[in-house]
């Protein structure tokens, strides 16, 4: 089992930056790939990025390559994502994704289906 718990969100201008965190319990956090998503109003929810825990690999949405930042630190059992040059467009609530060892990473890693814990969300909020 795991638990985890964002941090971070809140009110930014467009072109600024915000760093979430997702801390996790539970002792094989460094096992379990992980995920962020976001769920924009009226909008289903989307990818933004993930870090595979075999190579620490990181794989990006298009819309938000080159802007932000996914890592982890498995000292802490925290992983985080870094945002910068924020749009309007990045408001959402976004929510982190554990993902454990065993699920196959290739055509999952970038849906909801390939994790089985998820955060409670943290509000992003870009003004323009």
């Amino acid at each position: 089992q795991v638990q985890l718990v964002e941090s971070g969100g809140g009110l930014v201008q467009a072109g600024g930056s915000l760093r979430l965190s997702c801390a996790a319990s539970g002792r094989t956090f460094i096992r379990y790939s992980m995920g962020w998503f976001r769920q924009a109003p009226g909008k289903e929810r989307e990818f933004v990025a993930a870090i595979r825990w075999s190579d620490v690999s990181t794989y990006y949405a298009d819309s938000v390559k080159g802007r932000f930042t996914i890592s982890r630190d498995n000292a802490k059992n925290t992983v985080y994502l870094q945002m910068n040059s924020l749009k309007p467009e990045d408001t959402a609530v976004y929510y982190c994704a554990a993902s454990p060892p065993a699920t196959p990473w290739s055509g999952t890693y970038n849906v909801e289906e390939g994790y089985d814990y998820w955060g409670q969300g943290t509000q992003v909020t870009v003004s323009s």
